[in-house]
């Protein structure tokens, strides 16, 4: 029997969410540590971009487990 949601797997989705949070913030800080080693000048917004990729790689990887690991499991 299908639940409130469809036929989710909640362990699956809970850790590639948490994988692409962990991916966008490698992403974010190795662009950014690549830029000042590499001494090359970028305009502001790219490291704007870069930082922002960094949070949002933090507050997916966080809010992920809570969200498809505990939340959604017990409103079915």
């Amino acid at each position: 029997m299908a639940g409130r949601y469809g036929e989710l797997d909640y362990s699956v989705l809970t850790k590639r969410s948490f994988l692409l949070g962990v991916a966008l913030f490698a992403i974010g800080a190795l662009g950014e540590l690549g830029l000042t080693a590499a001494g090359i000048s970028v305009p502001d917004w790219e490291r704007a971009l870069l930082f922002d990729i960094e949070l949002l790689g933090i507050l997916i990887g966080l809010l992920s487990p809570f969200v498809f690991g505990i939340l959604l499991p017990l409103t079915e």
